[in-house]
């Protein structure tokens, strides 16, 4: 597995990825305009020619937000989703961010076990953040 920066070429993979992981997909244009974005850092797990799961962030100053992250559920429990977020915090460190904060479905247990494993904690929730179907979200951070 190979994790890189994300390319054009890999957004309708993100994309389809997304429909597949996720209720409320974002769209293959918004993914896109991350490309673009001075703010945004997405990188990508790659075996092969496919593309096994993403991460994507933006920071504003020194502090970093979790966008998406996604593993394809063929290649789950393989420890990808971990490397794609030891990858993410390297390159944010790197860019000079101090911490990272996620929200996470307050039902996503095995997300939140990963997440307390590398060492976030939860500094709040976000009642009815969730839509599809409604649902409250566990704010996790982490400093760097």
């Amino acid at each position: 597995m190979i994790i890189e920066n994300m390319k054009k070429t890999h957004v309708a993979a993100i994309a389809q990825l997304e429909k597949l992981c996720f209720s409320d997909p974002w769209s293959e244009k918004s993914i896109e305009s991350e490309l673009s974005g001075r703010l945004s850092c997405w990188l990508v797990a790659v075996e092969g020619e496919t593309l096994v799961g993403y991460v994507g962030s933006q920071t504003v100053m020194d502090e970093s937000d979790m966008m998406n992250i996604a593993v394809h559920p063929d290649h789950r429990r393989r420890g990808i989703g971990e490397a794609l977020i030891a990858a993410l915090e390297e390159k944010l460190r790197d860019r000079g961010s101090k911490a990272l904060t996620l929200e996470v479905r307050a039902s996503n247990d095995p997300a939140i076990a990963l997440y307390e494993k590398l060492g976030f904690q939860q500094v709040g929730l976000r009642k009815n953040y969730y839509r599809n179907p409604k649902e409250d979200a566990r704010i996790l951070r982490k400093e760097l």
